[in-house]
This record gives C-alpha cells, structure tokens and sequence, in this order.
C-alpha cells in the first residue's frame, strides 16, 4: 500500500532542518554544494507521500566527497540504483522519513527532480490533476511499481511542460520501471 496525505505545512520546516544538518557536514568537508527539497513535498498545497526528497547538488569532480561527508552524519551509500548521474542513500533513523540523493549538477536526474517540483509549483491545474491522479494511485495500486505506473502518464506531460525532451522523458521512465525502493517521484 503506498501512502498519499494531503499537504503538511510542517515540510517545509522539516526541510529546513535536513538542510541544515547536511549543510554543517558539507561545509566541515569542504565540499562545494547546494541543498534543493524537491519530490511532492516541495509544492505547496499537493498531496504527497510523507517523506521529504532532498537532492544535494554537486559538481561530478565533487560527488565522491559528498558521499563521504553524508556518511559522517550515518548515510549509507546504495550506489546510483540505475539512476546516472545521482547517489542514493539508506537514511538514519533520526533523518526518516526523508530520501537523499548527491545529484551531479546539471544532470537528467536533477534536471528531472527541479523540473517537475517547478512546474506543479507554476501550474495550478496540472498541480490538482496529479494530486488527483497520485490519490487514486494510491489507494488502488497493488506495489510501489504499480502506483508509478499509474502516474506516469501526467508525470510524462508535467516533464514535458518542464522542457525535457522525448529522448529525455523516455530515459526518466525507463529509470522507473520495476524500481522499488529507487527513490521515485512522491
């Protein structure tokens, strides 16, 4: 069962304090960076699962050391899942529920992750048809795969109204498919 809740003003807050302590261990290491919340929970007023997505954005000469710096706060890396270009991690109990990702800046995954927080802040209609679409995912879908794919079809226009080309959005829904536990849109 995938859990969808209505908006939870508290996320921003809770954001800020995942920030906070990620931006202490990046700055201790010495490690150039910026610090995005994206996923469902960075759009004000959409439904989502409960679980903040916070994308650390790093040059690609930079990732390795991020990787390290997370791991001094208890991140464990889980390698890129499949995905290019980001790093997943198990998150410690005192950061949960939150998924974490080292992104390279300027890649298809954080391009992925800002384009669709982006356009679902900009958008009010798109926003409300796929806080829609997520809801009824939610409460039919068998597995996390079968909710994805419930989505995918007004995630592949949200993506495409954020500017991401065919070849783009086909690679982005192929990264999702059969991906449990990969760490996918909220």
């Amino acid at each position: 069962m995938v859990e969808v809740v209505e908006y939870r003003a508290s996320w921003p807050e809770r954001f800020a304090e995942l920030r906070d302590a990620f931006a202490t261990a990046l700055d201790t290491a010495g490690v150039p960076h910026r610090i995005e919340h994206v996923g469902s929970t960075a759009v004000p007023g959409l439904a989502a699962k409960p679980v903040i997505d916070v994308d650390v954005v790093v040059a690609s000469e930079h990732v390795t050391a991020a990787v390290q710096a997370l791991a001094t706060i208890g991140f464990v890396s889980r390698g890129d899942l499949g995905i290019p270009g980001r790093q997943a991690f198990r998150t410690p109990d005192r950061f949960a529920p939150s998924n974490t990702y080292v992104v390279e800046d300027g890649s298809l995954a954080l391009r992925n992750h800002l384009g669709v927080r982006d356009v679902l802040r900009a958008d009010e209609a798109l926003r409300e048809e796929y806080a829609a679409v997520k809801c009824r995912a939610a409460e039919t879908a068998t597995d996390i795969d079968d909710y994805l794919d419930r989505k995918s079809d007004v995630l592949d226009r949200v993506l495409r109204a954020a500017g991401l080309t065919d070849e783009e959005r086909a690679a982005i829904a192929a990264s999702t498919r059969g991906i449990t536990g990969r760490g996918a849109h909220g």
